[in-house]
């Protein structure tokens, strides 16, 4: 879990999302959901502790428009409206399960706050606890956007269903035939990690040698060795090795041979959403299906 509390800078071509705060809090509803299908009671008191003080610590910035979303792993718990009901009026903090073409959409918000090429094409590739969304972007709109059950601690627990990687290749092949040499984009806490392991400059792509490298470098060490020498979060050192595989055969499966890291992410997209919703307009993308 995190809370972004961010700050919108107006700028005449885009806005620029300024990061005030971020807390990060590991709590995994997916270690219980992806396993036994249902989110525990400690979790769920963990999640309201969390949400409280999330709530209180937004007071004292002086937030005036917040919004909590839920992904794959509160999309799929059994008891989700239970949790959801005891969390809402525990916290004061309404969670809003999104499915995975608004995960997909809010995520490729962040694309408008970016200094990229806007004419060109761009394949979006976000890899989290629980799925993966893969979009395609033509012109700042979306195209055509999938979400697959294929996520690092989904991974970790060895819980990817068996045809996921079959229908995420089958995806990426199809868009490959169609567009020819795609330009990608990586979101997400971990491509974020590994752009900065290998001490890449802002702006400059990531190359597939280099995640492999890097991947490679890390696996190297000891989940203990990765925390206290290379200073990962300790719920960073587990995630980030599967996180990379993922990357590297999205990558794979499309023939891609770099990545552009603009480090942001939901949140990040989120921020947009709420501003423009409130003081802009909203960019609609085009409505396609997301496959499950």
């Amino acid at each position: 879990m995190r809370l972004l509390v961010g700050e919108v800078i107006e700028r005449a071509d885009h806005p620029i999302i300024r990061k005030q705060t971020l807390v990060r809090v590991p709590i995994r509803l997916g270690e219980d959901v992806f396993e036994g299908g249902a989110i525990t009671n400690p979790k769920r008191d963990y999640l309201i502790k969390s949400l409280k003080a999330f709530r209180l610590l937004t007071e004292v910035y002086g937030v005036k428009y917040m919004r909590c979303c839920a992904t794959s792993a509160m999309r799929e718990a059994t008891n989700r409206e239970e949790v959801r009901m005891l969390v809402d009026m525990e916290s004061g903090v309404h969670i809003e399960v999104i499915n995975g073409q608004k995960e997909a959409d809010l995520i490729v918000n962040t694309f408008w706050t970016q200094d990229l090429l806007k004419e060109r094409s761009y394949l979006y590739i976000d890899v989290g606890g629980g799925s993966t969304e893969l979009t395609w972007l033509e012109h700042g709109r979306r195209v055509k956007s999938a979400s697959f059950k294929v996520g690092t601690v989904r991974t970790l627990k060895n819980k990817v269903p068996l045809n996921a990687w079959v229908e995420m290749q089958a995806f990426l092949e199809d868009l490959r035939a169609q567009h020819g040499q795609l330009v990608a984009i990586g979101t997400g806490g971990n491509i974020n990690r590994i752009f900065k392991e290998n001490g890449n400059l802002f702006g400059e792509p990531l190359s597939r040698d280099a995640i492999q490298q890097q991947r490679d470098r890390i696996a190297s060490y000891s989940l203990e060795d990765r925390v206290k020498l290379l200073r990962l979060r300790p719920d960073r050192a587990d995630v980030i090795i599967p996180a990379a595989d993922i990357f590297l055969l999205v990558m794979d499966f499309a023939d891609i041979d770099e990545v552009f890291v603009p480090k942001v992410g939901l949140a990040d997209g989120i921020i947009y959403d709420l501003y423009m919703k409130q003081y802009g307009h909203v960019r609609y993308p085009k409505n396609e299906p997301v496959e499950a």
